[in-house]
């Protein structure tokens, strides 16, 4: 008795302990705290179930999203060689070594009943051999279509007589801040994961040396997801997953992807010119967050400060002007650069563009005829190049090539500039738009080859670590 008379007694404390914890935990107001220097005020929350809300959030469905992009969303393979050098001479002469396989994984969706699919270049760079698996398991050796790596976006196809699943791209001018989206792809070989999040941002840029204009989401997206889909509550394709901002490696918070308006425009380009059509309009804009930027003024306006207007470009011949702020293009308003590159990501040459500027505190639109670039700040190296004219041709008897036009200080002492490009490592350069691919695809670990031609004729080969 005297036992059981104890063991009711530690009942009873126990239960009057979790009784105290369930008071304390989940009855107690919570207290939301924010810090400084200065003092600030402290606010008081409370817990309300997402029921009391209201019926629209309760409205969000994502299952038939999830299943229509599940089955359009595949596994790609990817195997590489890479050669290690065994040795200084190995590296520099590019002799000997041994070569080992390595395979990298992501994934890719599914445009067309035919077997296009549209992924990361990243995903498939250098690939030897290309591997897809679709959701139902089935697996395909795949091909390379095209790939721009500016974008991040390539094309890729399979074979199959099977008429297959496939996504149609959305209108991504049309996706909002706030809006509900999925991720699906393959995160560390998880195959047909779906995840869900808003959209936190738009035409986002992670490089301000570069012309990338990203959705910005907080669906989790980690290695493996690469080329999967990114779809509205419609299943509507409006982004290819591409990046993660994280110093683990993994999902932090905030995922990327190529809107679908580029995507499509990248992957139209490919199929019927073979490459990529870049249309520019011939401006250049101020930097922002510099000192000078900040001395003049410009720093925060909302809208595209121009800096420098190429000559003869559509924004010269437009009648465009040094110090005009661009605030509308089309019917897409332009609050930064992103915003800018981003929609003449989905233009070619020779398509006119209405620009709304402000000038001398009034708005005036002018339309602008796009055309090719003529001139180009080339990835990774900084370098300025611009197409060759006849005379240039004549001159250094060749009929193809960029010619080097600026250098970077640390480049200075190579004797590189009024030089010809013609070759960057394997890769034949014929002019612009192909120096910009061939120094947008090379890895800034290995080593680049140049191929050079001078005044004489003669072609000159640096190595480039």
């Amino acid at each position: 008795m005297k036992r059981i008379g104890g063991l009711l007694l530690v009942s009873i404390f126990a239960g009057a302990v979790t009784l105290g914890a369930y008071k304390l935990f989940f009855e107690r107001p919570n207290y939301a705290i924010v810090t400084s220097d200065e003092a600030q005020p402290v606010f008081s929350t409370s817990y309300t179930p997402t029921s009391a809300l209201g019926s629209g959030i309760n409205e969000v469905d994502f299952t038939n999203a999830a299943e229509r992009t599940v089955n359009s969303v595949v596994h790609v393979k990817n195997l590489t060689l890479s050669t290690r050098r065994s040795s200084v001479f190995d590296f520099f002469y590019g002799s000997g070594g041994t070569v080992t396989p390595q395979v990298g994984t992501g994934s890719g969706v599914i445009i067309s009943q035919d077997g296009y699919i549209v992924t990361n270049n990243h995903v498939i760079a250098n690939a030897t051999q290309l591997q897809v698996t679709l959701n139902n398991n089935q697996t395909y050796e795949a091909e390379l279509v095209g790939t721009d790596p500016n974008s991040d976006i390539a094309l890729i196809k399979i074979e199959t007589d099977d008429k297959l699943p496939y996504l149609a791209f959305g209108d991504s001018d049309n996706t909002k801040i706030g809006e509900w989206v999925l991720a699906v792809g393959n995160p560390f070989n998880l195959t047909s994961t779906v995840t869900a999040g808003i959209v936190s941002a738009k035409a986002r840029s992670l490089d301000t040396r570069s012309n990338q204009s990203f959705i910005q989401t907080d669906a989790a997206v980690n290695p493996g997801n690469s080329g999967g889909a990114l779809v509205n509550t419609n299943g509507d394709l409006i982004g290819i997953n591409t990046a993660i901002s994280s110093q683990t490696g993994s999902y932090v918070g905030y995922s990327f992807a190529v809107p679908s308006n580029i995507a499509k425009k990248v992957v139209n380009d490919i199929m019927e010119y073979g490459n990529v059509q870049k249309a520019f309009m011939g401006i250049s804009p101020a930097p922002v967050n510099t000192r000078d930027a900040i001395e003049r003024g410009i720093n925060n306006i909302d809208g595209v400060y121009i800096e420098r207007i190429e000559e003869e470009s559509g924004a010269d011949e437009a009648g465009l002007e040094l110090g005009d702020i661009i605030k509308k293009v089309d019917q897409i308003d332009i609050h930064k650069y992103p915003d800018l590159t981003g929609y003449l990501g989905t233009k070619r040459p020779n398509d006119t563009i209405n620009v709304t500027v402000e000038r001398n505190q009034e708005l005036l639109t002018l339309p602008v005829v796009l055309k090719e670039r003529q001139l180009l700040v080339v990835p990774a190296m900084g370098m300025e190049v611009k197409n060759l004219t006849k005379d240039d041709q004549k001159r250094f008897r060749t009929k193809s090539g960029v010619k080097i036009t600026g250098v970077p200080e640390r480049y200075r002492g190579y004797g590189l500039e009024g030089k010809v490009i013609v070759q960057v490592d394997d890769k034949e350069i014929k002019n612009i738009s192909d120096a910009d691919t061939a120094f947008g695809a090379i890895s800034r670990y290995g080593k680049t080859i140049i191929t050079m031609v001078n005044e004489k004729g003669e072609r000159e080969r640096l190595i480039f670590q």
